[in-house]
């Protein structure tokens, strides 16, 4: 009991001090994406990577607003064959960066999820990002090499990867229903630019 207890405590420690700034910044960046119509990829590796896949789901289906454009993200970490053919054939510090050469487009947006903020195939998708569009990071604490070559960056204040990563679906979930509500808003504002 005492392991449960320790565990729940620090994790509802490290949300309070989550910076709202930093998250409303992301929702912010996001906003601009879907008005633009431009694309969010997301990536991560482990359990990160199960991250990315949540986090797709939830730009891409709980944003849908009646009568509004849809979002548009993809989860690179989806793409099994084309992660192990970068994998193998080259190495695995390129199975993100490769694919962002053929889809990202200028102004588009890469969400990066890691909890040491130090994974080569992560730094090096940022890298390439930053040239074409804006960079999100999903850190842990204190953040790592990710958070200073992301643009915009959210750290969860946890020292267990665990509670970095339990702090990271939160952030998804507050993102996800923030841009719901400014999507909402912005069909009722300006319904032709929300219809386009």
């Amino acid at each position: 009991m005492e392991a449960i207890q320790k565990y729940l405590s620090e994790i509802e420690q490290a949300i309070r001090e989550i910076s709202r700034d930093d998250v409303t910044a992301v929702v912010d960046v996001l906003e601009a994406c879907w008005v633009s119509g431009n694309t969010t990829f997301v990536v991560g590796n482990g359990g990160s990577a199960s991250t990315a896949s949540h986090m797709m789901n939830d730009l891409n289906k709980f944003t849908l607003v009646p009568g509004a454009r849809r979002f548009r993200a993809i989860a690179l970490t989806d793409n099994v064959p084309l992660m192990t053919a970068w994998g193998n054939d080259a190495s695995y510090d390129d199975v993100f960066v490769e694919p962002l050469r053929n889809l990202m487009n200028d102004g588009d947006v890469l969400i990066a999820i890691s909890g040491s903020g130090n994974s080569p195939n992560v730094l090096r998708a940022i890298e390439y990002a930053n040239e074409r569009g804006t960079t999100i990071g999903l850190c842990g604490f204190p953040g790592g090499k990710l958070a200073v070559l992301a643009k915009h960056r959210v750290i969860v204040p946890a020292m267990s990867i665990g509670q970095q990563e339990d702090g990271h679906l939160i952030i998804n979930h507050a993102v996800a229903t923030a841009l719901r509500a400014r999507i909402e808003a912005q069909l009722i504002a300006a319904p032709a630019q929300a219809f386009a």
